[in-house]
């Protein structure tokens, strides 16, 4: 049987009963099992211009209202630059054992490159000893989309140099906390970067250019986390013995039925979203084979002299291939999909993927339109990971859902967490090397271009306040619970109700 064969019956064979929910597996999960929340610099921080803190793209960004659903900002957000250890008190009601957080780069290099600024390094140092002194690891994410204003002007993400800018900071980093750190995280979701940023326009710095700039932008983002990475196994792990890995966003895509050409459109789905990013670090060492036909074939039907799609070279790839200690993984959704043949005179990242994809209307819906409740997805992804690239281990760095009102009673939550995290469970029995799992979000936060309208905490903040306490939803207690049990009980609360 071909690898079409295999492929269409197993897909086939799932599609008949995914959108119901499966049984609950009672079980625990692994002794060692990382637990956590996660947030980033940007949402959370505040003090935007506080004590020598360069201009990032979205403090420039969101100075224009139009850009933001309600008009607000990241200037103030939780204010977590002053009230950190509001944030790890509420970090050790969950009893979790790490925090994934962001360091802004123009925190810390106001410049991107350069000059150092030591109250920057100094609050990230103070954060990290008041963690550990909490017994709460750090897992620390260089870049979670906030770069230096400097650099943008300067190109930002399609200027090649910014692989040695990336480089730079993060030895920056590795010096200055990697003795208290033992997880880093290059770089979080290259695709919204690459995409939205330097492709759709859509998000900071809201450069167009959605079938050039971004597969430009994608490139010197892999070459700098690769480049990172290098520095870091060769200079700080032989002292440090610390990880280093990468965050890749992956929605699961579902072919709408069982037809052949639906099959292998929800693979390319697949491809273009995360093997763009992952199969040049965790696969070949190259872009996937379907992206480099398709890309390559539509830019000589529109007149190009070469691919749209960056080419690595030999010595690139070497680089590139194996540059990581583990998998990254933000996971929220699924779509189902089927082939579409697009427009040709279009060039977009988008358009080059031959597919449509939407919602499945019989899943229950968050507050945001591309954001359903599909926890099989999890699971399917998971093992589409392992199958895809080498059986790497794999963290879940993201994995949430939101709501417009903050109800401390937030039910929808709470089954949204218990069945993903289920099937994540259900994936680790297959033989899956999940090693951790960080919920978003600690707490609600300034959500980019929806400002304050999206919520995703595990605590509400009111934002009205100035003191912006942190309080506890049923969401968390029931977090707490599964932390605390390091898997599901029988008599664990909400188990048997209907949610």
């Amino acid at each position: 049987m071909n690898w079409t064969s295999v492929l269409l019956l197993a897909l086939s064979t799932l599609a008949v009963s995914i959108y119901v929910d499966e049984p609950l597996l009672y079980d625990t999960f692994p002794p060692d099992f990382m637990w956590a929340t996660a947030t980033s610099a940007y949402q959370i921080e505040g003090g935007w211009d506080a004590d020598g803190k360069g201009l990032s793209i979205y403090d420039v960004w969101m100075n224009d209202s139009n850009h933001v659903t309600d008009g607000t900002s990241g200037k103030v957000a939780c204010n977590s630059y002053y009230f950190y250890e509001k944030d790890i008190e509420a970090l050790r009601s969950l009893g979790v054992s790490y925090y994934r957080f962001s360091i802004s780069w123009a925190r810390v290099l106001p410049d991107g490159i350069g000059r150092i600024n030591q109250p920057g390094i100094d609050y990230y140092k103070r954060l990290i000893a008041a963690l550990k002194a909490a017994n709460i690891q750090p897992m620390v994410t260089l870049y979670h989309w906030d770069l230096p204003q400097a650099l943008e002007l300067m190109g930002g993400w399609l200027n090649p140099s910014i692989a040695d800018w990336f480089e730079e900071y993060a030895r920056l980093c590795y010096t200055e906390f990697g003795n208290d750190v033992k997880y880093w995280i290059t770089i979080n979701e290259p695709w919204v970067i690459a995409y939205q940023g330097y492709g759709s326009g859509n998000t900071a710095p809201g450069t167009y250019g959605p079938g050039t700039f971004t597969y430009q932008a994608g490139h010197h983002i892999i070459l700098a986390h690769a480049k990172a990475y290098r520095a870091y196994e060769t200079q700080f792990k032989p002292t440090q013995q610390g990880k280093v890995g990468i965050t890749v966003n992956i929605n699961w895509y579902d072919p709408k039925d069982d037809q052949l050409e639906n099959i292998e459109a929800a693979e390319r789905a697949l491809q273009f979203l995360g093997g763009w990013i992952a199969n040049p670090i965790y696969g070949s060492g190259d872009y996937p084979d379907v992206m480099k036909q398709k890309v390559g074939d539509k830019s000589a039907q529109q007149g190009f002299n070469q691919s749209r799609l960056p080419e690595f070279t030999a010595e690139q790839k070497i680089l590139v291939r194996g540059s990581a200690d583990f998998f990254g993984l933000n996971y929220y959704t699924s779509y189902l999909t089927a082939n579409k043949i697009q427009d040709i005179s279009i060039i977009d990242y988008g358009y080059d993927q031959d597919i449509e994809s939407y919602s499945d209307p019989t899943c229950y819906q968050s507050s945001f339109d591309w954001l359903t409740i599909t926890p099989f997805g999890m699971r399917k992804t998971l093992q589409w990971i392992k199958d895809r690239f080498n059986d790497p281990e794999i963290i879940i760095t993201e994995n949430g859902i939101s709501d417009r009102a903050g109800n401390l009673d937030d039910v929808m939550r709470v089954y949204y967490y218990k069945h993903n995290i289920n099937s994540m469970l259900k994936a680790i029995k297959d033989g899956v090397r999940v090693t951790g799992y960080a919920a978003w979000s600690l707490m609600d936060n300034f959500e980019w271009g929806n400002g304050f309208t999206q919520k995703f905490g595990l605590f509400s903040i009111d934002f009205t306040t100035s003191d912006l306490n942190r309080t506890t939803k049923a969401s968390a207690r029931y977090y707490a619970k599964l932390v605390n049990d390091n898997g599901f009980m029988a008599d664990q609360p909400c188990n048997n109700s209907p949610i």
